[in-house]
């Protein structure tokens, strides 16, 4: 690696107010003031009878699972779950807080405190009953036109209705990044996935018939008989269906280029019967756009045939039940009960979360840059920042020595991988700057006039985005949230405060933790912007092809060689992982934790032999990555995970990426007689 490329590293575009530090900095121990044996790796959590070449996920968290059963609130549990429960705590005593006394009218404790007395005020909220949406079905129930129907999509937008047939608004342009620009989609289904209409087995049934019960009992609360409701129900269930059958698979949906399908506003409106976009736009508050983004163009056609296939009667009935299900957990406590006797079909939750835990994270997805500046003042030490900045410099510096040194890369890819990594920029705990909500008004009496009138400043505000440059202060995750994330379009990496804490980050931790927990979220991040997807984008965050066609079959080559080792994991004994679904993240698994693994090598403690626990180095650092995946979860949810999330279950997430790094066969002897044991010609080295 050359030494423009080590400054470069050193000072990369970072966005965050600490210095950035060198990386001679960045590679020193961080100095532990505590004692650390028997606090970051305990026995009792440990299943020792298992061999780790065998199962290293039970190795590491088999006891902890045994006697930690999961909460009946609850679908899964473990590290994050934990985390987030004691996030949520300390959210619910900020709010209490600020919901005491009377505060300055518009201020941050006022709206935050106020939204969340609101939302706990249920002797309100139940004497209110369905009222707060009464009059708007009653207005869906006179719509006798495709023209009354169309203009009442765009009348829900605007006025924090939500969406449904069809849905525009504003986002960035990823073949230009650097401009707005406007989006439409159409056919908005209720069930988690297309497959759950279109499969016939035991299990889709049973979550089919739930549904239509959910349907129905959501009409009969407003109202309707119970006759009529059943009725609406398959009506709904048959409308949804035919959606379903023009859906892209979510697979498909990972194709960027694919959903990048760039029309003319005019043009595109002339091939429908109903749906004129100019005018969709125009009542949308949107004008003077020529172009817009679709992702799913046979979606839109399907729909513009419908408003005139289906009797308006029918299209009342949808349009009733997406304002039903829409607003269900907002009403009073029928309308809840019924959503999470649904809900609970799907996952297997056994009893409703605690209203105050829902509230307090309702707060926190509603105005998280307002109750965020509380949070970080109270829970989050800026030193912190300083320190992560530390491990991700470190890791950017070892990220690109890695890529300088992949046998299959050519040199002429490589130079834009590498301006790519340079590239990055990263966004710790916070943003740099808050938003205001301004105009925005928070009444501690009206808890569903409260979320709609949030509904509507957020649309007025995304609209207001086009003709402005792209605002990349924006952090996406607030500050309490558990969670890392990547933007390829923002060429981007975000770590939440919310995570910046055991077992992933401790300042008392020594460094094979560290590196092992949130350096490889770190490392994970980053590779996300090198994996099937984020690949396909530039260090300008556009998308735009920059490898040559040789590298680009290579990397092809490798990452199906991770789909097939994925494909043959199974749930429930027969329900295999979609490796194509979750290559993305299983990418980023391995590669970040390779990454992480590289820069702890250059530490003082990475260095050493010296054991803590009865540990080296090398092995706390892979039971650190193992504890961060300890987890549980309900049957019904992992069934449903495996259908929908991009991330695979845990215990696999733990093990695989494993049997494919050198240095954890090494760290633990791990012999062919081993279960996990791959042949070393057999792992899979992409990054």
């Amino acid at each position: 690696m050359t030494n423009k490329f080590k400054q470069l590293m050193a000072a990369g575009a970072v966005c965050v107010t600490a210095g950035v530090l060198t990386a001679t900095q960045a590679m020193a121990q961080h100095s532990s003031p505590k004692p650390i044996s028997g606090r970051f790796i305990q026995d009792k959590n440990m299943d020792k009878t298992v061999p780790p070449g065998d199962d290293f996920f039970t190795f590491a968290n088999g006891n902890w699972v045994k006697s930690n059963p999961i909460p009946a609130k609850e679908v899964r549990y473990g590290t994050f779950t934990v985390l987030r429960d004691n996030n949520n705590k300390n959210v619910q005593a900020i709010l209490v807080d600020a919901g005491k006394g009377k505060q300055t009218p518009g201020s941050v404790k006022q709206r935050v405190g106020d939204l969340y007395a609101s939302a706990m005020d249920t002797l309100t909220i139940e004497k209110r009953g369905y009222a707060p949406i009464r009059a708007d079905l009653e207005r869906l129930g006179t719509l006798s036109t495709p023209a009354a129907i169309v203009k009442e999509l765009s009348y829900q937008r605007v006025n924090g209705l939500g969406g449904g047939l069809v849905s525009v608004g504003v986002g960035q342009d990823s073949k230009h990044p650097d401009t707005y620009i406007v989006s439409a989609s159409a056919g908005s289904t209720s069930l988690p996935d297309r497959d759950n209409y279109l499969k016939n087995d035991a299990r889709s049934l049973k979550i089919q018939a739930a549904f239509k019960k959910y349907v129905a009992d959501l009409f009969v609360l407003t109202g309707v008989s119970q006759a009529d409701a059943d009725k609406n129900a398959n009506t709904v269930y048959n409308l949804e269906k035919k959606m379903a059958e023009r859906q892209k698979s979510r697979v498909e949906l990972r194709d960027p280029n694919g959903n990048y399908n760039k029309v003319n506003i005019d043009e595109f409106s002339k091939q429908f019967t109903n749906l004129n976009f100019r005018q969709i736009l125009a009542d949308s508050k949107i004008t003077g756009q020529d172009s817009m983004l679709v992702s799913q163009p046979k979606m839109v056609k399907l729909v513009d045939s419908l408003l005139t296939a289906v009797s308006p009667a029918d299209i009342q009935v949808l349009l009733k039940w997406n304002l039903l299900r829409g607003n269900a957990g907002s009403l009073s406590s029928p309308f809840v009960n019924a959503s999470f006797a649904y809900s609970s079909t799907l996952s297997g939750q056994k009893v409703q979360t605690p209203r105050n835990e829902r509230m307090a994270s309702l707060v926190d997805g509603s105005l998280g840059d307002l109750l965020g500046q509380l949070y970080v003042e109270k829970h989050f030490p800026q030193a912190a920042k300083t320190r992560m900045l530390e491990l991700v410099n470190n890791l950017k510096v070892t990220l690109g020595e890695r890529i300088q040194a992949l046998d299959w890369m050519s040199a002429e890819t490589k130079k834009r991988a590498l301006k790519k990594l340079e590239s990055f920029s990263v966004k710790i705990a916070f943003p740099d700057k808050w938003e205001t909500y301004n105009g925005l008004t928070i009444n501690r009496n009206d808890y569903y006039g409260n979320l709609k009138r949030i509904s509507v400043w957020r649309y007025n505000e995304n609209v207001n985005r086009l003709g402005k440059p792209v605002d990349k202060t924006r952090m996406g995750m607030t500050p309490p949230t558990v969670n890392a994330s990547y933007s390829p379009t923002r060429n981007e990496i975000t770590f939440p405060a919310g995570i910046l804490q055991a077992p992933f980050f401790d300042f008392d931790a020594d460094d094979a933790m560290n590196y092992g927990g949130i350096g490889a979220v770190i490392g994970h991040e980053m590779i996300h912007g090198f994996d099937d997807q984020g690949r396909q984008y530039d260090a300008d965050g556009a998308l735009r092809d920059w490898w040559t066609k040789e590298d680009a079959a290579k990397f092809l080559e490798r990452s199906n060689k991770v789909i097939e080792q994925f494909n043959a994991f199974t749930v429930l004994d027969t329900i295999h992982v979609n490796g194509k679904l979750t290559q993305g993240e299983n990418i980023a698994d391995l590669g970040g934790l390779n990454v992480a693994y590289a820069a702890f090598k250059k530490t003082k403690q990475g260095q050493s032999n010296v054991k803590i626990d009865g540990f080296t180095p090398d092995q706390r650092f892979f039971m650190s990555w193992g504890q961060v995946w300890r987890s549980s979860q309900r049957p019904e949810s992992a069934a449903q995970r495996i259908q929908t999330d991009p991330h695979s279950p845990e215990e696999y997430r733990t093990n695989a990426p494993l049997t494919n790094i050198d240095a954890w066969y090494n760290a633990f002897d791990i012999k062919p007689t081993n279960k996990l044991y791959k042949k070393p010609e057999d792992r899979i080295r992409i990054w």
